[in-house]
């Protein structure tokens, strides 16, 4: 149906030739870019909904006995959160004035723009379940175990009391009946939606140009020259693009097509939503250099390996 919605006003409204590179330029961008909408509004707010039953303030409790439980239930808190690496920050700090220990709190850092629902809604639509379940999996493994190594190494000392001691409390307790669930999953789909519609369309139409005006063969030369430093390559040069996640995948998605290894062009999609410059920045108000040069180095580290464990994975998928 939506292949017929594209070829529609692609070829027969607009009159383009399906042999034309703008032709199948523009049939890509209007297929995925409906598609993509289409995938949030309904999964956005069907998870908006299911969200109002989880006991947010139990889970903070669980963080704050802290060991590798507590670096797990953080890792899925963030998971469950749809928020990018920079509105992850204000949360991260009320984390540390609740008490909830530095590699917990680091935990729910890591894994909450790597992992959100609109990511991992566009990643079942364009890559496919099996890849998505590996995907959050290794997200939440990042998280966890990365914030446990944080933990251990004892950084509190670098961390910037007044800033902490300004944190913002937690928020109160809703009581929600079915009407207000309806409506927070109804709010929910159209807050994100109004804030990534135009990364969307970015994401995608980077994505439609790829497709269509860059060769394969190029991707593959590309590959051959970085052999197997293609996936720290792709990890860093993520760092310094950073966009919103909605804008990654499908360029992502274009890159697997052209024949990036799938946990190449993965770790360039966390990089660039986990490891921002902008997040780096506003990171300097609570914590000193040498942690935020920490923080982002034992991530990078996580990122990487993981994708060498997709790549690797992705010869039995």
């Amino acid at each position: 149906m939506l292949e017929a919605l594209a070829d529609l006003l692609t070829y027969q409204l607009l009159g383009l030739d399906p042999e034309t590179r703008i032709g199948g330029a523009l049939h890509f961008f209007i297929y995925d870019t409906v598609k993509i909408f289409l995938l949030l509004a309904v999964m956005i707010f069907a998870i908006g909904v299911v969200r109002t039953w989880l006991p947010e303030d139990r889970l903070k409790n669980w963080m704050g006995r802290g060991g590798l439980w507590g670096n797990f239930v953080a890792a899925l808190f963030g998971a469950i959160t749809p928020f990018c690496s920079c509105s992850s920050i204000p949360i991260f700090i009320s984390l540390l004035k609740a008490g909830v220990p530095l590699g917990v709190t680091f935990s729910f850092l890591i894994t909450s723009p790597i992992i959100n629902e609109y990511l991992v809604i566009l990643m079942v639509g364009e890559f496919g379940l099996p890849v998505t379940v590996a995907y959050v999996g290794s997200g939440l493994l990042i998280g966890t175990l990365a914030g446990a190594v944080l933990g251990k190494l004892k950084l509190e000392k670098h961390l910037e009391r007044d800033i902490i001691a300004a944190a913002h409390s937690d928020s109160e307790i809703i009581e929600h009946t079915f009407a207000s669930r309806l409506r927070y999953g109804w709010d929910e789909a159209v807050s994100v939606i109004r804030q990534i519609w135009l990364w969307v369309i970015v994401g995608v139409g980077i994505g439609a140009f790829i497709h269509n005006y860059i060769p394969q063969e190029t991707i593959h030369g590309l590959m051959e020259a970085t052999g197997i430093f293609s996936v720290p390559i792709a990890t860093v040069l993520g760092v310094p693009m950073y966009g919103s996640c909605a804008a990654i995948v499908p360029i992502a998605v274009v890159l697997f097509q052209k024949g990036i290894p799938l946990g190449t062009a993965l770790a360039f999609m966390m990089a660039m939503a986990a490891l921002s410059l902008p997040e780096a920045i506003m990171l300097r108000r609570t914590m000193r250099l040498q942690l935020i040069a920490i923080y982002f180095g034992i991530t990078t580290v996580a990122i990487i390996f993981t994708g060498y464990l997709l790549n690797l994975l992705a010869q039995f998928l």
